[in-house]
């Protein structure tokens, strides 16, 4: 992989971005600052290369957030977002998580064949997120809808669209925190404060998108891949059947072996670099590829076999530096919840249709499927 670890490449669009796909090259560029990820220097680069820069990768209401922004701002931000989104705040979701699934499996008693991804690794993320963001319950089938529009490669019409009644949406969510604070993720951002700092209603909704779309999209997509994985492999399958205290361990893998998230989001040089032996200009446009350095056979030995009893550290899947993912620990725990729950209610899960049938959604960022239709076999006592 070595000698194709950097290197320019062209899109059916004319889009003529540098691609990083080895690992040691792709982890170094997640923590180097030298690429840059501000939203409005991309736009302007976009323009430059007549590629529509006034249209972000998530529209254009919603792009104020940790994850589009360079130092100093980003370090302000996180600062503010550490404030609420605390591990404590995690881990007293549990039991709340663990009932959720319950509830969602309880659905689907009684069913031989069902849409794993409708009837369980969709609704669980919208579920938990919406709770931790203190959205009414009647608003969350919303969410789901807007969020699978934003990360979708759609026309840049139908993802303004989006964009902007989630936005609205989400200027009256806050404000209505403002005035009566809940037990929720959302009120503790709105009153954040850091030393007389706290964030604008603009910040506010550009986080509390960020939240639902990366809390949503990357558990579902954990739990869609993950199972597919099993199903595929069921001598693995066998292995996590006979010791669920080897769950954490598998979580690992199937982020590694076929993780959520394809590509980091777009960087771009802030001046000349040279990495993998390979310079890149100023001013260019960088894409990591997450899946190809978590597959690169030189740090993950087989990296083409799925083993849940191998050792990962150091997979990408949540990314490195400064932009590691905020939300790692609770993804990290849905899994472990929804795999134990899933195996422990099922005795036999098997896929409905042929592995090359499966339909995988258009996105270049996200990895996740359509549909997972599955057999049940019986439920245990």
């Amino acid at each position: 992989m070595k000698d194709i670890a950097v290197r320019q490449v062209t899109m059916s669009s004319g889009f003529r971005p540098w691609l990083i796909a080895g690992y040691d090259e792709a982890r170094a560029a997640l923590a180097d600052q030298r690429f840059g990820k501000d939203s409005h220097r991309v736009a302007e680069l976009l323009d430059q290369h007549s590629l529509h820069g006034s249209d972000s990768l998530f529209g254009q209401f919603l792009s104020h957030h940790m994850l589009n922004t360079d130092p100093p701002e980003h370090g302000r931000l996180r600062k503010l977002v550490n404030k609420a989104f605390t591990p404590r705040t995690v881990a007293r979701l549990r039991p709340r998580i663990e009932e959720i699934c319950d509830e969602l499996l309880d659905a689907m008693a009684g069913r031989s064949y069902v849409d794993l991804m409708a009837a369980f690794a969709v609704p669980l993320p919208v579920k938990v997120i919406c709770e931790l963001l203190g959205v009414p319950h009647e608003d969350r089938a919303l969410f789901g809808s807007w969020s699978n529009t934003l990360v979708s490669a759609l026309p840049r019409e139908v993802v303004n669209e989006a964009s902007t009644r989630m936005s609205d949406y989400l200027r009256g969510l806050v404000k209505a925190k403002e005035d009566s604070p809940g037990d929720d993720i959302l009120s503790a951002l709105v009153h954040a404060r850091e030393a007389g700092d706290q964030l604008t209603v603009d910040e506010l909704v550009s986080m509390a998108f960020l939240l639902l779309a990366a809390g949503h999209e990357t558990t579902m997509n954990l739990i869609g891949n993950g199972v597919l994985a099993l199903l595929t492999h069921p001598d693995q399958l066998a292995v996590l059947r006979a010791d669920p205290t080897a769950v954490p361990g598998a979580i690992e893998e199937f982020l590694r072996y076929d993780g959520p998230v394809n590509q980091a989001t777009l960087r771009f040089t802030r001046e000349p670099v040279e990495i993998g032996g390979v310079s890149i200009p100023e001013g260019e446009f960088v894409m990591i590829n997450i899946d190809s350095a978590n597959h690169d056979a030189g740090q993950f030995p087989e990296a083409e076999v799925l083993d849940i009893g191998r050792e990962t550290g150091g997979h990408l899947a949540f990314g490195h530096g400064i932009h590691y993912c905020l939300g790692a620990p609770l993804a990290r725990l849905e899994g472990q919840i929804a795999f134990t729950k899933l195996l422990e209610r099922y005795e036999r899960i098997d896929l409905a249709l042929p592995v090359e049938q499966l339909e995988w959604r258009f996105s270049v960022v996200m990895r996740g499927l359509e549909r997972l239709p599955v057999r049940l076999g019986p439920q245990s006592s």
